[in-house]
């Protein structure tokens, strides 16, 4: 059972398996519509598409992010929508290393259901290793989805105070405020690290090897449990790439903090630190 990552040779392997249920989360911010239409003009066999801001953003919301998470019941209602069931193994992929694929991954691991991997290496790895591809417009078929969620993966604003070990995922130059493109406000929640998603990737855009990813976070964790860790990033998106790489290294998955950068820089008297 694939619960982290499956190459794509393994994916390859599984594309008759009645079970197994493809999403394409390839998506830009800046051109919303630019995934739709590169999943129309090609894309692995089978493969449905999910929309970073209409469906894993939709309303109602329990946070006031930029990509704000819906409620349980909304969920409930999506991967119904997408098909997914208990029997369905899960692969997500994109074209941008995992980024928007994770955040589906995270959501079904929230709503507890665990056989859920993203494609390592994303679109650009199946394409280079000969994966065959397709245009067909997929269609949703729907089924029963109705599992309660672990909560305790989750951190709304007002909890953030009660956790010592807060790590940033952005770009280290939004982290130390030199830059901010998007949001109200350039720095970081105060006392947090800066751990940037991407360096959970080797120059090939694939994951680094589970020992070295392991070594890594235990350095950045130090005696804090990996479940004791909060994680956030400009929307709660890119966050769950340092989850997803947390969880393949073998450690408890952290907690996320989804309304991340843009909810707290929008929130009147919450402080905002910069630099190291």
């Amino acid at each position: 059972m694939f619960t982290t990552l499956i190459d794509s040779n393994s994916l390859f392997d599984q594309l008759n398996n009645t079970n197994l249920i493809i999403f394409d989360a390839r998506y830009d911010l800046m051109n919303k519509s630019a995934g739709r239409e590169a999943y129309l003009q090609s894309h692995i066999p089978g493969a449905i598409y999910v929309d970073l801001h209409l469906d894993l953003s939709r309303p109602p919301a329990i946070n006031g992010g930029r990509h704000p998470l819906p409620d349980k019941k909304t969920i409930n209602k999506l991967f119904s929508e997408l098909g997914i069931c208990k029997e369905k193994l899960v692969v997500v992929y994109d074209d941008t290393f995992g980024s928007f694929a994770a955040r589906l991954w995270w959501m079904l691991k929230h709503m507890q259901h665990d056989k859920v991997a993203v494609l390592d290496g994303g679109w650009q790895h199946w394409v280079d290793s000969g994966g065959t591809v397709s245009s067909k417009n997929e269609i949703r078929i729907t089924s029963q989805f109705n599992n309660t969620s672990l909560d305790k993966t989750l951190v709304n604003i007002e909890k953030m105070r009660n956790f010592n070990l807060i790590v940033d995922s952005r770009e280290p130059s939004r982290y130390r405020g030199e830059s901010e493109p998007i949001d109200k406000a350039a720095g970081h929640i105060p006392g947090a690290k800066n751990r940037f998603w991407k360096n959970n990737l080797t120059e090939t855009g694939c994951f680094k090897k589970q020992h070295i990813l392991l070594k890594e976070f235990e350095e950045l964790f130090g005696k804090t449990p990996s479940e004791n860790a909060v994680f956030y990033c400009g929307s709660g998106v890119t966050a769950c790439h340092n989850l997803l790489a947390a969880a393949h290294a073998g450690l408890n998955l952290p907690r996320l903090y989804a309304g991340s950068w843009s909810e707290w820089s929008a929130t009147q008297g919450k402080p905002v630190e910069t630099g190291n």
